[in-house]
């Protein structure tokens, strides 16, 4: 008789991550795969939190770097790095972390407003607040990548995607 298949868990809505010493999240329904770095190829003119392209399953996927967009450096040992591979208004996009956490839900609480972060360029994108496990963590929006990757497609260097 075969196993039942388990449903997950619908109050797991969310995929946690660390960037520096914070945490983050995404929400799981963007969220098309987690894997191990791969080899990047640098685009010139790309702004600087686009870390480059890669070519995942046929597919060019722009990489963001969050370390960068979030102004911080590097990583110069990426053992446990990984990229959130999700889905951003039709197109597949990498986003490098420094670790991923866990998969897990809000218990059943709504997300508290974010706060402001500044303007434009400055701002990471925070969608809400909540808290897990005692930690603070920061829902990202992840609509606001696609202005990063809008010069990308006008310049030709990534295919248009619905308007991109």
């Amino acid at each position: 008789m075969p196993a039942a298949k388990q449903r997950p868990d619908p109050q797991k809505s969310l995929v946690g991550f660390t960037v520096g010493e914070v945490a983050y999240a995404v929400s799981i329904a963007s969220v098309k795969e987690i894997v191990n770095p791969v080899t990047l190829t640098a685009l010139p003119h790309a702004p600087a939190a686009i870390a480059g392209v890669a070519d995942h399953r046929g597919q060019v996927v722009p990489v963001i770097d969050l370390r960068v967009r979030f102004g911080l450096s590097r990583l110069q040992d990426n053992r446990r790095s990984k990229w959130i591979l999700v889905e951003v208004e039709g197109q597949t996009v990498g986003m490098v972390v420094d670790q991923v956490t866990e998969v897990f839900g809000t218990g059943g609480t709504e997300l508290r407003p974010a706060p402001a972060f500044g303007e434009g360029d400055d701002a990471r994108g925070i969608t809400g607040v909540t808290t897990h496990e005692g930690v603070l963590t920061f829902v990202l929006d992840l609509g606001r990548f696609r202005d990063l990757m809008q010069p990308l497609a006008q310049s030709g260097l990534l295919a248009s995607s619905r308007g991109m």
